[in-house]
C-alpha cells in the first residue's frame, strides 16, 4: 500500500486523466506504482475538509500512533464529542483508518498535495 497520499484540487475529468496514464502504465512490463489520490472539485472544498483542527488531529495522532478517541481528545485537550466528529470525517475522507475496535491510527506517512489553477 502507498504510505503517500496526494491531496489535488482537480476537475473531475482529470480523472479520467489519471485512469489513462495508469492504464498505459499497467500496458507496460512492470505494474504501476499503487498510488492514492484523494480529490476535491475546488479549493473552498479542501479547506472546509482539511480545516487547520483536523490538521493538528492527524498532526497529534501520527505522533501517538493508535489510540482511543477518548485518548485523542485527551491528548488535544479538546472536546471528546468534537473530536469524535472530526474523526469520524476523516474516517470518510480515508486519511485515518480503524485499528481493531476503538483505535484509529494515520495511513500515510507523508499528505502531498497539488493545487491547479
Amino acid at each position: 500500500m502507498p504510505k503517500t497520499l496526494n491531496v489535488r484540487v482537480s476537475a473531475p475529468a482529470d480523472a479520467l486523466d489519471r485512469f489513462e496514464a495508469a492504464w498505459h502504465l499497467a500496458s507496460g512490463r512492470t505494474p504501476p506504482a499503487p498510488l492514492a489520490v484523494l480529490a476535491f472539485a475546488d479549493l473552498p472544498l479542501l479547506l472546509r475538509a482539511l480545516t487547520p483542527a483536523r490538521w493538528a488531529l492527524l498532526g497529534q495522532l501520527r505522533q501517538a500512533g493508535p489510540v482511543s478517541v477518548y485518548a485523542l481528545a485527551k491528548r488535544l485537550g479538546r472536546d471528546y464529542k468534537n473530536v469524535h466528529t472530526e474523526v469520524r470525517r476523516l474516517l470518510e475522507l480515508g486519511l485515518i483508518e480503524r485499528r481493531g475496535a476503538a483505535e484509529v491510527a494515520v495511513r500515510w506517512d507523508a499528505v502531498r498535495a497539488e493545487l491547479k489553477l
